[in-house]
């Protein structure tokens, strides 16, 4: 059954739509509760790997008939898109944890001592990660009762540049699909098509190949096609070059910057639709 307005944490954002298509948006929240940001090292650090703007980038889902599920929680706090068993999902490259300790530069996110233990992980997670999984897994089961596909659409972005993930500049579309496990190559070629026609480049499971939400859910057999979108931030930000600082770092939305990657998301997300429903 759904999970009822009257059960969701107020940190938990859920707009619901009819078409087979749910956004998860794990990363866009800027919130942290106090007894939480009493301990960091610094209240930018624990912000700046955020999801900037990424709500707004694809605000339009809702009129498309998606339904869209976003946490305000700072992804410090917990990273609603990490394996809750703790497991790497890239094993032997650099990544962060369920509830992450350093930014993804590797600056120390809390003070010396004052990282949180297990027993504090184990309550986050119950929390916050799993009322947010809860929900997700709802919708998903409430689509996929009235479609015979339903395609989980995880919405990400990440600075260009960041030399502790990944080599050089990460090209503009990022598409992961666990090495194609997740949904269906129908899918993948539809979206893939639509990067392609803006001319800027495109890797499918290259440093990124989807996270927890994308392996956990996605189920091509069973009628769930999972896929990940980690955006290079330059593609609609003024995005600084290199590395960052707090004068420099986050900059504003601005709608005229963003509009060509807007219409270009727009026709990714019709390919999604058009796929869940039947077509090519």
């Amino acid at each position: 059954m759904p999970v009822s307005a009257e059960h969701r944490p107020a940190w938990l954002t859920l707009t619901r739509g009819d078409a087979p298509l749910v956004l998860s948006m794990p990363h866009a929240g800027l919130e942290i509760p106090q007894p939480i940001a009493a301990l960091l090292a610094s209240q930018w650090l624990a912000r700046k790997d955020a999801d900037w703007s990424i709500e707004r980038l694809y605000d339009f889902g809702a009129s498309l008939g998606a339904t869209v599920l976003r946490t305000s929680l700072s992804r410090t706090v917990i990273d609603v898109n990490r394996d809750p068993s703790g497991a790497s999902l890239y094993p032997g490259q650099a990544t962060t944890e369920l509830c992450p300790t350093t930014t993804f530069d590797g600056e120390p996110l809390y003070r010396l001592g004052c990282e949180p233990a297990a027993e504090e992980v184990a309550a986050r997670r119950t929390h916050y990660f799993e009322p947010y999984h809860a929900s997700l897994a709802s919708e998903l089961a409430r689509l996929r009762a009235a479609h015979p596909r339903v395609v989980l659409y995880d919405c990400h972005c990440i600075r260009s540049v960041i030399p502790r993930l990944f080599a050089d500049e990460l090209p503009c579309f990022n598409i992961g699909t666990n090495g194609g496990a997740s949904c269906d190559e129908t899918l993948t070629r539809a979206v893939e098509a639509v990067c392609d026609a803006t001319g800027l480049s495109r890797v499918t499971n290259g440093r990124f190949r989807g996270g927890y939400t994308t392996r956990h859910y996605g189920r091509p057999q069973e009628g769930i096609h999972a896929i990940q979108m980690e955006l290079a931030c330059r593609g609609y930000l003024r995005e600084p070059v290199g590395s960052v600082t707090p004068d420099v770092w986050p900059v504003p939305y601005e709608e005229a910057v963003a509009e060509s990657m807007r219409g270009t998301l727009s026709r990714v997300l019709r390919a999604c639709i058009t796929f869940a429903r039947g077509g090519v």
